[in-house]
């Protein structure tokens, strides 16, 4: 785990940075539009690219170098937050520029991705995956939970510009770390490295094939795009339904206390490495009480109850998701988990630029409506349950999300391909932890 816990050091340093330039962004927008539509727009731009350039991605990352394909994302990414940096300097940074910046970064980050995860199968020893995963979980709830405080503290002090600037510097780590430890890179098949077979399209057709001609992890799959969707779909609503009824400062612990079960959720996974055997088990059951959570979440306008839901739906995302990702790893072969992990990204994510595309003018337009006084569902059942005002239409979203969820976890247990995929498929790796998954190591 050495190596691993180099390059995972280095990244958590950068992603606290850039989560620090998220939230100060995200206040400076507000700042100077007082709108959501941004928000909205600045999340789209920034997923919507890692989406579409998945294949082309996972291909690069297994004929390229994985090290050095991190090094140049991570630079691509430390340059666009220069960018930022200089043209707010020069008192001339726009909300449009925001969107491209956005854009760019959401490009490096869709080739540092599959290169990352790819290469902590070839560094990590197989009992150790769901752990390493977890660790991988524990990072993104630490940006949760540690960058918006230190930026809210630091926005009055240093400014937006000072928070850019340690965030730029914060690329160091995660580029100096790689610098000082290597990857090994997996033999490729034959003809792979160049010839009419490299073809980055025929890459995105082989991933494709290969996840379809495997009905467990297919399976797995679509249920993952649902569950993308449904979750995204309710949770970017949460800041206006929070609002709606309180202050910005109970927002604030909310916040804290949905980060503070991911990293719950994180640091358990990653002390515990998750079950050994009958992984899938976990990961559908997780993904239930997560919608048990998401339930709750929307049931009262109650910080209480909202918090208590979304720290609960937090705790399991990384209890289902580094289980889910040890099943990948242990069955995908090693030569071609770039390719094949892209498409994965890509068909779990399909569906999450349509949630938020939807999301505000459903809540908007229709829902918010159905249950403000003398809407259509303020005096029936519904009405009484979740309760009339402002806001409680997205919390009917929350609960309707949630209920979903729970019917789509009983039908993706009751499918025999996704619950015995780990029996239909061998594993591709060896199960002691000192014996060398792959070839020789290459720098090439």
């Amino acid at each position: 785990m050495k190596k691993f816990l180099i390059i995972w050091f280095g990244q958590l340093i950068s992603i606290i940075g850039s989560g620090m330039t998220a939230f100060a962004l995200g206040v400076w927008i507000y700042q100077q539009t007082g709108q959501a539509t941004p928000f909205a727009l600045t999340v789209l731009f920034s997923s919507l690219p890692r989406i579409l350039l998945s294949p082309f991605a996972g291909s690069l990352a297994d004929r390229w170098n994985r090290r050095w394909m991190m090094i140049l994302a991570d630079t691509g990414s430390a340059l666009t937050t220069l960018l930022i940096l200089i043209l707010l300097n020069k008192g001339e940074l726009q909300i449009w520029e925001i969107y491209i910046v956005a854009t760019l970064s959401s490009v490096f980050s869709a080739f540092q991705e599959p290169a990352y995860t790819a290469s902590i199968t070839m560094l990590v020893p197989k009992k150790d995956l769901a752990r390493a995963s977890g660790m991988v979980q524990m990072s993104q709830a630490l940006e949760i939970i540690i960058a918006p405080l230190l930026a809210g503290i630091l926005f009055s002090i240093i400014g937006l510009n000072g928070i850019i600037a340690i965030d730029f510097s914060t690329f160091f780590f995660a580029i100096g770390a790689l610098f000082l430890i290597k990857i090994p890179q997996p033999k490729l098949e034959a003809g792979v490295k160049g010839g009419h077979k490299g073809i980055v399209w025929r890459d995105a057709v082989f991933g494709w094939n290969y996840l379809r001609a495997r009905a467990g992890l297919f399976g797995i799959l679509i249920f993952f795009a649902l569950v993308n969707f449904l979750l995204n779909f309710a949770f970017v609503l949460y800041i206006p339904m929070i609002l709606a009824f309180t202050t910005a400062e109970v927002l604030g612990i909310v916040q804290m206390v949905s980060g503070s079960g991911m990293l719950g959720g994180s640091m358990l996974i990653s002390a515990w490495g998750g079950p050994k055997r009958k992984r899938i088990n976990a990961v559908i059951g997780f993904i239930a009480l997560g919608g048990l959570g998401l339930l709750l979440a929307g049931l009262r306008a109650s910080a209480i109850s909202i918090g208590l839901g979304l720290f609960l739906l937090m705790f399991t995302v990384p209890l289902a998701s580094a289980p889910s990702q040890a099943i990948f790893q242990t069955k995908v072969a090693t030569d071609v988990q770039g390719r094949v992990f892209a498409i994965r990204s890509m068909i779990a994510r399909s569906a999450m630029p349509l949630a938020y595309l939807i999301a505000g003018p459903l809540a908007d337009r229709i829902f918010n409506p159905l249950l403000e006084e003398g809407g259509g569902l303020a005096n029936t059942f519904i009405g009484d349950i979740i309760g009339v005002g402002a806001g409680r239409g997205i919390g009917l979203i929350f609960v309707i999300s949630g209920t979903i969820l729970l019917l789509a976890s009983m039908i993706a247990f009751a499918d025999p391909h996704i619950r015995n995929v780990e029996a239909e498929l061998p594993d591709v790796i060896p199960e002691k932890p000192d014996e060398e998954p792959v070839s020789q190591p290459s720098e090439a």
